[in-house]
């Protein structure tokens, strides 16, 4: 990644200044605790991946014409809406949530 710096004062500090600047978010930090740098690579992916940079990236690999924008944004909203409305469903027992798990009998 081409904007993925470390940071010259913490050695095991990782910034990504570069893509949270531009959307005026806090910057990710990552820190390296017993110099395990599989587990810090591992929580920086997860916190990407919540803040939906690997989508964004896909995203932006090609030119989105206007009409494909449109299209794009409109599924995101029923998909968001019927989220909701499956979230209150719910909530007012009216179907079936997940089943609650149940912990191991070890």
């Amino acid at each position: 990644m081409p904007g993925l710096q470390w940071n010259k004062s913490k050695p095991t500090q990782v910034d990504l200044t570069f893509y949270l600047q531009r959307k005026r978010r806090p910057t990710i930090q990552v820190f390296v605790r017993d110099n395990n740098v599989d587990q810090a690579l591992k929580l920086l992916k997860r916190k990407l991946q919540r803040e939906g940079l690997f989508r964004e990236l896909r995203r932006r690999r090609a030119y989105e014409k206007p009409s494909e924008r449109r299209a794009r944004k409109a599924s995101e909203a029923v998909r968001r809406s019927r989220k909701l409305a499956r979230k209150n469903a719910i909530r007012e027992g009216l179907i079936a949530g997940k089943p609650a798990s149940r912990p191991s009998s070890r």
